[in-house]
């Protein structure tokens, strides 16, 4: 007698077309977080490298008018004898005219500042001007002129020629200034043409600076905003005023 056997292999079941749409969506959503993810962090990163890059930029502005500002003022008339010297040729009328000699301050203002210093590092004097659109092209710009002193009037008489500048400054006022006293100097804009604006040149002893710069272009993905930096810090005259004669001066 013969017994049969009816051996089966076990049954194998695939995925049906519905587990298959379930994983791929599945899948999809995953890889649509990640992705959005990475895009974010890339943003991100972006966002806070345009705002090192304008900090630095500003950073490096600020660098160049403390290095020029260390300089104001200097050659002047007060370290020379001049009743006695001997100058060829003969010293300008009146003296603050000379080619030879920094002033100093010349003129001061909320967003624009202009001096007289010796800042090439080989001799003669330059005229200094610091000032939001300067050149009349750029209305947000910080601009910086550096020309040789002529013999003329500082405030009047001196060329300009435009360089260096930072973009998109929105801050106002840009400078403050500061007597012997540390009272602040509201009264603005002041310069050397009066008496009355020499003697307050003449006295100011400390510059506070404010630059607030606002990129458009990038937003900062926290607030939505256009990015901005914000640098502060002041500087202080080192040498004695040529603007005014009598006064309690600044270098003291």
């Amino acid at each position: 007698m013969k017994v049969r056997q009816n051996l089966s292999l076990p049954r194998q079941h695939g995925f049906s077309l519905l587990e298959m749409m379930l994983a791929v969506l599945i899948l999809t959503i995953t890889m649509g977080v990640v992705f959005q993810q990475i895009g974010t962090a890339q943003l991100r990163n972006s966002t806070e490298q345009v705002k090192l890059d304008d900090f630095q930029q500003v950073r490096d502005f600020v660098d160049q008018f403390f290095r020029d500002f260390n300089e104001v003022g200097d050659p002047n008339s007060r370290i020379f004898d001049l009743a006695g010297g001997s100058f060829s040729p003969a010293l300008a009328s009146p003296v603050i005219n000379d080619s030879r000699f920094a002033i100093g301050l010349v003129k001061i203002d909320t967003n624009s500042i202009q001096f007289e210093a010796s800042v090439n590092g080989i001799s003669g004097v330059q005229s200094i001007i610091y000032k939001i659109n300067g050149s009349g092209t750029c209305a947000l710009c910080l601009q910086r002129s550096q020309a040789d002193k002529v013999t003329a009037s500082p405030v009047t008489g001196q060329n300009t020629s435009w360089g260096t500048e930072v973009n998109d400054v929105v801050s106002s006022p840009i400078f403050r200034y500061y007597d012997t006293t540390g009272t602040e100097v509201t009264a603005l804009p002041v310069d050397i043409s009066t008496v009355a604006g020499a003697n307050t040149i003449a006295t100011i002893k400390t510059i506070h600076i404010n630059l607030r710069v606002n990129d458009p272009n990038v937003v900062d993905l926290q607030t939505g905003k256009a990015i901005e930096g914000v640098f502060e810090s002041e500087v202080s005259v080192n040498n004695c005023s040529m603007a005014s004669n009598g006064q309690a001066m600044s270098c003291k």
